[in-house]
């Protein structure tokens, strides 16, 4: 380490740099994944689409291609530049949501947002690899919360934004204003970052010769080390949670509390920005510093943060006052990211050099598949069927759609469609509880599988 004290890319000055640049990239990449969910209201009548095409638009559809390139982008970025991974990514999802404002039907909307997801699956796993190469092990998880701070930011100025936006001049200019920014930040990142030797941190720059495992190593090895395997599926659980809640936020302040949709996205974007900042922070600056004292805090803090955020969200949901409500989603917000730095920190500390962008694009896939992929649809088809159910007809969703509801149906088809969404969203807050059973197993063995590292490491230096 000392040898490399020198390098210009673990200056400080440029590693500030490289923290504030992957941020505004994470705030566009959650910016844009924003605007969907917080005009799903106006598009949902403009579209005439039920609460199952809405929660589909929003997960499977952005899942299947996010999830599914990220392992060959992983792969790639194991090989070739990842700050150029990171630049053309950045570009193609800023088009995607540009051509979003185009759409006019659902066929049209699934396109675009199947090329959000394929844009944005080039972001995680080169971003996780870089920043293994600027930081040492026991600041990765700190770093990895610096730059995810662009994701509340992302969320708050996106929701806000573009929430007044479509109000006064619709849902079609939001996606353009959020899209057309998101391409010059595309040509920053080129300009401004430098891909360092791999290993560069860690002081064995001669991994950056040394060949590609197969995919069959990386996934061999996510399995065969306990504590990865433990938070990778515990990660990929919370994330159903997450999403679920993320995606359909917006519509339940309409629904629940009758706001306009420029109120509603204002204090889903105040919320999601305060809130996931503070859980961002705690997660990764917290745990780092409590795992001087016991490594086990990397995975006992979001153990028992998910248990709190399923019962905050439960009982928030639920909940007839605005204020109290909006509370208790804050403080689930709160818990349900504390996972996210030290999960991403710990695949990077339990995993080769030659393996980091692959290993963080498999856990990519997971959370997306499951989270992006499950959650929003999940709690679209559940909410249509709990409505159907308040409703008292399985003709709801016909009935019940926006532009052909018979007017003396109107307040029947209000009460279904809130009762349903608060029930779908509800059985969704199981997958926190489920979640925090493997953090917890993984404290059984973590501290062991950091021995081995080290151990390791220090057999090959």
């Amino acid at each position: 380490m000392n040898a490399l004290a020198g390098h210009p890319l673990l200056s400080d000055r440029y590693r500030t740099r490289f923290l504030v640049v992957l941020s505004l990239v994470c705030f566009f990449n959650l910016a844009d994944r924003t605007l969907f969910s917080v005009l799903a209201p106006l598009i949902r009548v403009d579209l005439n689409l039920s609460d199952t095409q809405i929660g589909l638009l929003q997960g499977l559809s952005f899942a299947l291609l996010y999830g599914g390139l990220g392992i060959p982008i992983g792969r790639l970025a194991e090989r070739y530049s990842r700050v150029g991974i990171i630049s053309i990514a950045t570009a193609f999802w800023s088009l995607a949501t540009i051509l979003s404002g185009a759409a006019m039907n659902f066929t049209h909307m699934l396109l675009a947002r199947i090329g959000i997801g394929m844009g944005e699956a080039g972001f995680m796993a080169p971003t996780s690899s870089l920043i293994a190469d600027h930081f040492p092990p026991r600041r990765r998880a700190t770093a990895m919360s610096l730059v995810m701070l662009g994701l509340p930011l992302g969320a708050m100025i996106g929701a806000i934004g573009v929430g007044f936006i479509g109000q006064r001049w619709g849902w079609r200019v939001g996606f353009v204003a959020f899209g057309i920014p998101g391409l010059l930040m595309a040509l920053l990142v080129r300009r401004l970052l430098t891909d360092p030797p791999r290993g560069l941190v860690d002081g064995r720059q001669t991994a950056q010769a040394a060949p590609v495992p197969p995919l069959s190593a990386v996934l061999s090895h996510l399995w065969a080390t306990p504590t990865l395997r433990w938070i990778v599926i515990g990660g990929g659980i919370s994330a159903i949670g997450i999403q679920g809640v993320a995606q359909f936020m917006a519509l339940y302040f309409v629904r629940n509390f009758h706001m306009p949709i420029g109120s509603a996205a204002a204090l889903f974007g105040t919320i999601s920005g305060l809130s996931l900042s503070v859980g961002l922070l705690a997660g990764g600056i917290g745990t780092d510093r409590a795992s001087g004292r016991d490594p086990r805090w990397w995975v006992l803090a979001p153990a028992i943060a998910l248990v709190v955020s399923a019962v905050a969200f439960n009982v928030g949901f639920r909940s007839p006052s605005l204020v109290i409500a909006a509370a208790l989603i804050a403080l689930g917000c709160v818990g349900a990211m504390i996972q996210h730095s030290p999960t991403t920190g710990l695949i990077q500390n339990l995993t080769p050099v030659t393996m980091r962008s692959s290993a963080a694009a498999v856990y990519a896939m997971l959370t997306a598949l499951a989270g992006t992929g499950i959650g929003p649809t999940f709690v679209g088809f559940a909410s249509d069927r709990f409505g159907a159910r308040v409703f008292g007809s399985a003709d709801y969703v016909l009935q019940c759609r926006p532009g052909q509801m018979a007017p003396e149906l109107a307040q029947s088809c209000a009460n279904a469609a809130q009762q349903g969404l608060v029930q779908a969203l509800a059985v969704c807050m199981i997958a926190y509880a489920v979640a925090a059973v493997f953090y917890w197993l993984a404290s059984l063995t973590l501290r062991d599988d950091l021995q081995r590292v080290e151990t390791s490491a220090g057999a090959t230096a």
